[in-house]
Parts: structure tokens; C-alpha cells; sequence
């Protein structure tokens, strides 16, 4: 709200384009991060298990979640100077597609990237961008999944799939769109589902 460019404040516009921002891009990717991190739990009980038993592991979890998930799929850049990018040359003005899931399972990069383990360390998942296109939601973002879990396995003993997943059909920022599961409360003893 109190930038400045070259000593003159923003304009209106600005700072209403940055809310607008983090109101939708942050609801998308968090509840995707969200949703999916709770399925790889559910269909990983040991580390489910894991995690209630070692609830010190909650921030490592989250990057976990949000590696595995990898809401944003891709984003386009412009190559600025002449460069190499993996052994291959790339040519100032070339358009560069950075695919987030392909980096989140790179096995140059993750021990056995195709699994899921919630004390994955390091965890050096690239789902929120890196260098000057990182997100600056990512903090908040993590905050909320932290306690989001924190809250949720402290009241749920038991959660279960209750049908099939649906996924977002979506090539750019997707996740889960229905998640049917089945819980049962510590609170109240009895067996609900949501």
C-alpha cells in the first residue's frame, strides 16, 4: 500500500491488483495443497502415523504436501540473455516453459522423488517459484496448512477415503475437486463424513 516508484506512490490500481492476487491465487493453491496433502495421508497411514506421532515434523510435512500436490503446473519466462539450461542452449528472446511438478520429482534433485514422506529433508520443492518470481504468499500459505493439520489430526482419530477422488481438469494452477472421506471424532466418539 506505501510503495513507491522513482519516490511516487503507486496508484490505486496496484495495490488493488495485489489483493486480488493473493485472495485467488492463495485460495487455489492452498486448498489444493490442502486437499492433496490429506489424501497422500490417507493413502499413506505410516505416514499419517508419522506425523501424529512426531508433531515437531508439521513444517517438514507442509513442504512435503505442497511438493507431492504442486498446485501452480507451469509458468512461461522469456530468456533475457543467451544462456545453457541443462546442457541446452537457449537464445535471448527464447520463451521458456518451467514445468512445477516435473522439478518437485526430479531425481537429480530427491531421493526417491516418487514417494511420499512428510520428513523429507531437504526439501527443496520449487511449487511456489524461486529467485525474483517467488511467491510472497508462500509464508502465509504455510502458516494456514500448518495449522490447519495441527488442528485437524489433534480432533480426528480415523480418516478414510469414502469414494473416489475427482481432480480439477486444468493444465495451469489444479488439485482435487471433490475429496469423500469418512472420519471419526475423538470429541464425540461417533462416525461422521464429509
Amino acid at each position: 500500500m506505501t510503495a513507491a516508484i522513482d519516490g511516487a506512490p503507486i496508484g490505486e490500481a496496484e495495490p488493488n491488483a495485489y489483493f486480488l492476487i493473493i485472495a485467488a491465487a492463495g485460495h487455489d493453491t492452498t486448498s489444493s495443497a490442502i486437499s492433496g496433502g490429506l489424501l497422500a495421508l490417507i493413502r499413506n497411514p505410516d505416514q499419517m502415523g508419522k506425523l501424529r506421532a512426531n508433531p515437531e515434523l508439521m513444517p517438514q510435512a507442509v513442504d512435503e504436501f505442497i511438493r507431492w500436490t504442486t498446485p501452480v503446473k507451469h509458468f512461461f519466462r522469456t530468456a533475457v540473455a543467451d544462456c545453457d539450461v541443462g546442457g541446452q542452449a537457449v537464445k535471448a528472446g527464447d520463451s521458456l516453459m518451467m514445468c512445477y511438478p516435473s522439478a518437485n520429482r526430479d531425481e537429480a534433485v530427491f531421493d526417491d522423488p516418487m514417494e511420499f514422506r512428510i520428513d523429507r529433508k531437504p526439501n527443496r520443492q520449487l511449487a511456489f517459484g524461486y529467485g525474483p518470481h517467488v511467491c510472497l504468499g508462500q509464508f502465509l500459505a504455510k502458516m494456514e496448512i500448518r495449522i490447519l493439520f495441527a488442528e485437524l489430526l489433534a480432533r480426528i482419530d480415523d480418516i478414510e477415503l469414502a469414494g473416489e477422488p475427482a481432480w480439477v481438469k486444468a493444465n495451469f494452477v489444479s488439485g482435487l475437486k471433490r475429496l469423500p472421506i469418512r472420519y471419526r471424532c475423538q470429541i464425540s466418539g461417533r462416525v461422521t463424513g464429509g
